[in-house]
């Protein structure tokens, strides 16, 4: 038997909870994790209150904790179409807060690095953010925690193995736009 879940907009309905002692389906937890996601989503957006939408949002996130990047990258990334990407580029670039530079080693390419001030931009971004998705953990004991560690770990190799790892742009000069080091 299929229930919806308690939402005001058309969406995923999610089946019934497995029977007492019986370990969900798998595509039950597809279900409810793609419901979970969905609204986790836009909790985090609602959440924010600094009018950050959640595509600039990634993108800083992308550049903050990968380091540079080509636009097509960028764009998988965050998914979001070239075009959009380069909007969301040039409306960031326009504050300062990302520079374009040739790619060291791909005279096409491009890549897109976060400046000084944009790297306090993400911070001051990500900090509010990360403590408020923190405290979804305040209710769960520390075995459920170390759990759901071991069961995200899981997942992420399972997706990096059907996906393959996202190509790295990799630049001389990462630290200097505050990349990884």
């Amino acid at each position: 038997m299929i229930i919806t879940s308690e939402r005001t907009r058309p969406g995923p309905a999610v089946r019934d909870p497995s029977p007492e002692g019986q370990a969900p389906d798998p595509l039950q937890l597809a279900e409810r994790t793609a419901v979970f996601a969905a609204a986790f989503l836009r909790w985090v957006e609602a959440a924010a209150g600094d009018g950050l939408p959640y595509p600039r949002l990634r993108l800083l996130e992308e550049l903050h904790c990968r380091g540079p990047a080509i636009m097509s990258q960028l764009a998988a990334a965050v998914g979001l179409t070239r075009r959009s990407m380069t909007s969301a580029v040039d409306a960031l670039e326009s504050e300062r807060l990302v520079a374009r530079r040739p790619h060291p080693e791909d005279r096409r390419a491009t890549l897109v690095e976060l400046t000084g001030p944009g790297l306090r931009a993400a911070d001051e971004a990500f900090q509010p953010r990360m403590a408020a998705i923190a405290a979804l953990f305040d209710g769960l004991d520390p075995d459920d925690r170390a759990a759901f560690a071991r069961i995200v770990a899981h997942l992420t190799t399972g997706l990096r193995t059907r996906t393959g790892p996202r190509p790295r742009a990799t630049a001389p000069d990462a630290t200097l736009a505050g990349g990884p080091s």
